[in-house]
Protein backbone atom coordinates (compact mmCIF):
# COMPACT_ATOMS: atom_id res chain seq x y z
CA UNK A 1 0.00 0.00 0.00
CA UNK A 2 1.09 3.57 -0.62
CA UNK A 3 1.26 5.59 2.61
CA UNK A 4 -0.08 9.14 2.38
CA UNK A 5 1.45 11.45 5.00
CA UNK A 6 -0.75 14.43 5.84
CA UNK A 7 1.53 16.38 8.19
CA UNK A 8 2.59 19.96 7.34
CA UNK A 9 5.05 20.11 4.45
CA UNK A 10 8.39 20.07 6.28
CA UNK A 11 7.40 17.31 8.73
CA UNK A 12 5.71 15.32 5.98
CA UNK A 13 8.85 15.33 3.84
CA UNK A 14 10.95 14.11 6.77
CA UNK A 15 8.60 11.22 7.53
CA UNK A 16 8.26 10.30 3.84
CA UNK A 17 12.06 10.06 3.60
CA UNK A 18 12.13 7.72 6.63
CA UNK A 19 9.35 5.58 5.19
CA UNK A 20 11.06 5.25 1.83
CA UNK A 21 14.32 4.33 3.58
CA UNK A 22 12.36 1.49 5.21
CA UNK A 23 11.18 0.20 1.84
CA UNK A 24 7.70 1.76 1.83
CA UNK A 25 5.94 3.56 -0.99
CA UNK A 26 5.13 6.92 0.61
CA UNK A 27 4.09 10.37 -0.59
CA UNK A 28 3.37 13.64 1.17
CA UNK A 29 -0.05 15.26 0.94
CA UNK A 30 0.15 18.09 3.50
CA UNK A 31 -3.34 18.88 4.78
CA UNK A 32 -2.28 21.69 7.11
CA UNK A 33 -0.56 24.83 5.88
CA UNK A 34 1.70 26.71 8.31
CA UNK A 35 1.99 30.52 8.30
CA UNK A 36 3.68 32.95 10.71
CA UNK A 37 1.63 34.46 13.52
CA UNK A 38 -0.19 37.62 12.54
CA UNK A 39 1.41 39.60 15.38
CA UNK A 40 5.08 38.83 16.21
CA UNK A 41 5.20 41.03 19.34
CA UNK A 42 3.95 38.35 21.80
CA UNK A 43 6.82 36.09 20.72
CA UNK A 44 9.32 38.85 21.42
CA UNK A 45 7.82 39.39 24.87
CA UNK A 46 7.92 35.65 25.51
CA UNK A 47 11.67 35.57 24.90
CA UNK A 48 12.13 38.36 27.44
CA UNK A 49 10.19 36.34 30.04
CA UNK A 50 12.10 33.06 29.65
CA UNK A 51 14.33 33.50 32.73
CA UNK A 52 11.22 33.69 34.97
CA UNK A 53 9.65 30.49 33.59
CA UNK A 54 9.94 26.91 34.82
CA UNK A 55 8.80 25.17 31.61
CA UNK A 56 8.15 26.02 27.98
CA UNK A 57 5.92 23.43 26.35
CA UNK A 58 6.18 23.13 22.55
CA UNK A 59 3.25 21.45 20.82
CA UNK A 60 5.07 20.67 17.55
CA UNK A 61 8.23 21.15 15.53
CA UNK A 62 6.52 24.10 13.85
CA UNK A 63 6.08 25.72 17.27
CA UNK A 64 9.81 25.29 17.91
CA UNK A 65 10.86 26.66 14.54
CA UNK A 66 8.67 29.76 14.65
CA UNK A 67 9.48 30.46 18.30
CA UNK A 68 13.21 30.17 17.64
CA UNK A 69 12.90 32.41 14.59
CA UNK A 70 11.91 35.21 17.00
CA UNK A 71 14.99 34.66 19.22
CA UNK A 72 16.83 37.94 19.89
CA UNK A 73 20.42 38.03 18.67
CA UNK A 74 22.81 36.60 21.23
CA UNK A 75 20.08 34.99 23.34
CA UNK A 76 20.70 31.53 24.75
CA UNK A 77 18.33 29.06 26.34
CA UNK A 78 18.35 29.74 30.14
CA UNK A 79 20.09 26.86 31.90
CA UNK A 80 17.39 25.97 34.49
CA UNK A 81 14.47 26.25 32.05
CA UNK A 82 12.82 23.00 30.91
CA UNK A 83 11.60 22.48 27.33
CA UNK A 84 8.65 20.11 26.98
CA UNK A 85 8.03 18.01 23.87
CA UNK A 86 5.38 15.41 23.05
CA UNK A 87 7.14 13.76 20.12
CA UNK A 88 10.45 12.92 18.44
CA UNK A 89 10.04 15.52 15.70
CA UNK A 90 9.58 18.30 18.23
CA UNK A 91 12.49 17.01 20.29
CA UNK A 92 14.73 16.93 17.22
CA UNK A 93 13.80 20.53 16.41
CA UNK A 94 14.64 21.59 19.98
CA UNK A 95 18.04 19.89 19.84
CA UNK A 96 18.76 21.47 16.48
CA UNK A 97 17.86 24.87 17.94
CA UNK A 98 20.46 24.42 20.66
CA UNK A 99 18.28 23.51 23.64
CA UNK A 100 20.52 21.51 26.03
CA UNK A 101 19.73 17.83 26.37
CA UNK A 102 19.43 18.23 30.15
CA UNK A 103 16.60 20.73 29.63
CA UNK A 104 14.55 18.51 27.35
CA UNK A 105 11.55 16.66 28.81
CA UNK A 106 9.78 14.19 26.51
CA UNK A 107 7.67 11.03 26.85
CA UNK A 108 9.32 7.73 27.59
CA UNK A 109 8.43 4.68 25.53
CA UNK A 110 6.54 4.68 22.22
CA UNK A 111 3.51 6.83 23.11
CA UNK A 112 3.88 10.45 22.06
CA UNK A 113 1.09 12.73 23.30
CA UNK A 114 0.20 15.16 26.08
CA UNK A 115 -0.80 12.36 28.41
CA UNK A 116 2.58 10.66 28.05
CA UNK A 117 4.41 13.91 28.70
CA UNK A 118 2.27 14.64 31.76
CA UNK A 119 3.27 11.23 33.14
CA UNK A 120 6.82 12.61 33.33
CA UNK A 121 5.89 16.05 34.63
CA UNK A 122 3.24 15.31 37.23
CA UNK A 123 5.64 14.23 39.99
CA UNK A 124 7.20 17.72 40.14
CA UNK A 125 5.92 20.52 42.34
CA UNK A 126 4.28 23.05 40.03
CA UNK A 127 2.71 25.26 42.67
CA UNK A 128 3.46 28.91 41.91
CA UNK A 129 5.65 28.12 38.91
CA UNK A 130 5.14 29.77 35.51
CA UNK A 131 4.66 27.73 32.33
CA UNK A 132 4.46 28.91 28.73
CA UNK A 133 2.76 26.85 26.01
CA UNK A 134 4.01 27.61 22.49
CA UNK A 135 1.45 26.59 19.88
CA UNK A 136 -0.62 27.75 16.92
CA UNK A 137 -3.43 30.25 17.31
CA UNK A 138 -5.51 27.51 18.92
CA UNK A 139 -4.84 24.05 20.22
CA UNK A 140 -5.59 21.34 22.70
CA UNK A 141 -5.50 22.62 26.30
CA UNK A 142 -5.43 19.29 28.17
CA UNK A 143 -1.83 19.48 29.38
CA UNK A 144 -2.19 23.14 30.33
CA UNK A 145 -5.25 22.20 32.39
CA UNK A 146 -3.30 19.53 34.26
CA UNK A 147 -0.48 21.96 35.01
CA UNK A 148 -2.99 24.56 36.17
CA UNK A 149 -4.65 22.10 38.51
CA UNK A 150 -1.21 21.29 39.91
CA UNK A 151 -0.75 24.96 40.80
CA UNK A 152 1.16 26.33 37.81
CA UNK A 153 0.39 29.67 36.19
CA UNK A 154 0.02 28.78 32.52
CA UNK A 155 0.22 31.23 29.62
CA UNK A 156 -0.01 30.70 25.86
CA UNK A 157 1.73 32.29 22.91
CA UNK A 158 0.84 31.79 19.25
CA UNK A 159 3.99 31.14 17.25
CA UNK A 160 2.25 30.30 13.97
CA UNK A 161 -1.09 29.85 12.24
CA UNK A 162 -2.58 26.70 10.76
CA UNK A 163 -4.24 27.42 7.42
CA UNK A 164 -6.04 25.46 4.74
CA UNK A 165 -3.43 24.39 2.18
CA UNK A 166 -3.71 24.92 -1.56
CA UNK A 167 -3.13 21.63 -3.35
CA UNK A 168 -0.98 21.75 -6.45
CA UNK A 169 -1.65 19.56 -9.49
CA UNK A 170 0.47 16.66 -8.22
CA UNK A 171 -1.14 16.74 -4.79
CA UNK A 172 -4.62 16.85 -6.30
CA UNK A 173 -3.71 13.89 -8.51
CA UNK A 174 -2.56 11.96 -5.41
CA UNK A 175 -5.86 12.72 -3.69
CA UNK A 176 -7.80 11.58 -6.76
CA UNK A 177 -5.78 8.36 -6.97
CA UNK A 178 -6.42 7.57 -3.31
CA UNK A 179 -10.15 8.03 -3.87
CA UNK A 180 -10.17 5.96 -7.06
CA UNK A 181 -8.09 3.10 -5.60
CA UNK A 182 -8.62 3.20 -1.82
CA UNK A 183 -7.43 -0.37 -1.30
CA UNK A 184 -3.96 0.66 -2.49
CA UNK A 185 -3.56 3.61 -0.11
CA UNK A 186 -3.13 4.03 3.64
CA UNK A 187 -3.68 7.50 5.09
CA UNK A 188 -1.61 8.67 8.07
CA UNK A 189 -3.09 11.47 10.18
CA UNK A 190 -1.48 13.21 13.15
CA UNK A 191 -4.06 15.98 13.63
CA UNK A 192 -7.83 16.32 13.78
CA UNK A 193 -7.47 19.57 11.84
CA UNK A 194 -5.93 17.66 8.94
CA UNK A 195 -9.07 15.49 8.90
CA UNK A 196 -11.27 18.60 8.88
CA UNK A 197 -9.21 20.13 6.07
CA UNK A 198 -9.54 16.97 3.99
CA UNK A 199 -13.29 17.30 4.26
CA UNK A 200 -13.08 20.94 3.16
CA UNK A 201 -10.79 20.10 0.23
CA UNK A 202 -12.89 17.15 -0.93
CA UNK A 203 -16.37 17.74 0.55
CA UNK A 204 -18.42 15.20 -1.38
CA UNK A 205 -16.03 12.27 -1.35
CA UNK A 206 -16.92 8.76 -0.23
CA UNK A 207 -14.31 7.47 2.24
CA UNK A 208 -16.11 4.27 3.19
CA UNK A 209 -13.54 2.06 1.40
CA UNK A 210 -10.52 4.03 2.65
CA UNK A 211 -8.12 3.08 5.46
CA UNK A 212 -6.25 5.32 7.88
CA UNK A 213 -4.07 5.24 10.97
CA UNK A 214 -3.85 7.90 13.69
CA UNK A 215 -1.96 8.12 16.99
CA UNK A 216 -4.75 9.42 19.22
CA UNK A 217 -8.38 8.37 19.87
CA UNK A 218 -9.74 11.86 19.11
CA UNK A 219 -8.20 11.72 15.60
CA UNK A 220 -9.56 8.19 15.12
CA UNK A 221 -13.01 9.50 16.08
CA UNK A 222 -12.71 12.39 13.60
CA UNK A 223 -11.84 9.94 10.81
CA UNK A 224 -14.77 7.75 11.70
CA UNK A 225 -17.11 10.76 11.61
CA UNK A 226 -15.76 11.65 8.16
CA UNK A 227 -16.67 8.14 7.03
CA UNK A 228 -13.37 6.27 6.74
CA UNK A 229 -14.23 2.60 6.59
CA UNK A 230 -11.13 1.29 8.37
CA UNK A 231 -9.33 3.20 11.11
CA UNK A 232 -6.58 2.06 13.43
CA UNK A 233 -5.04 3.61 16.51
CA UNK A 234 -1.29 3.35 15.86
CA UNK A 235 1.88 5.33 16.40
CA UNK A 236 2.78 7.85 13.72
CA UNK A 237 6.40 6.65 13.62
CA UNK A 238 7.81 5.27 10.39
CA UNK A 239 8.17 1.70 11.64
CA UNK A 240 4.55 1.47 12.77
CA UNK A 241 3.30 2.88 9.48
CA UNK A 242 5.41 0.47 7.42
CA UNK A 243 4.04 -2.42 9.46
CA UNK A 244 0.47 -1.22 8.99
CA UNK A 245 0.93 -0.88 5.23
CA UNK A 246 2.41 -4.36 4.94
CA UNK A 247 -0.59 -5.84 6.72
CA UNK A 248 -2.65 -4.91 3.71
CA UNK A 249 -5.89 -4.36 5.58
CA UNK A 250 -4.78 -2.17 8.49
CA UNK A 251 -7.37 -2.08 10.63
CA UNK A 252 -10.25 -1.92 12.97
CA UNK A 253 -13.59 -1.28 11.31
CA UNK A 254 -15.17 2.08 11.98
CA UNK A 255 -18.24 0.20 13.11
CA UNK A 256 -16.36 -1.69 15.85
Amino acid sequence: MRIIVTRPQTQAETLVAELRAGGADAQALPLIGIAPAMDPRPLCRAWQQLPSLALVMFVSANAVQHFMHARPDGSAWPAPLLAGSTGPGTSAALRQAGVPEAALVEPLGETFDSEALWARLQASDWHGRRVLVVRGEAGRDWLAEQLGRAGAAVEFVAAYRRVLPRLDACQRALLDAALARPQQHLWSFSSSQAVANLQRLSPRSDWSASAAVAPHPRIVAALQRLGFGQVRLAAAAAGALVAAAREGRPIQSAAS
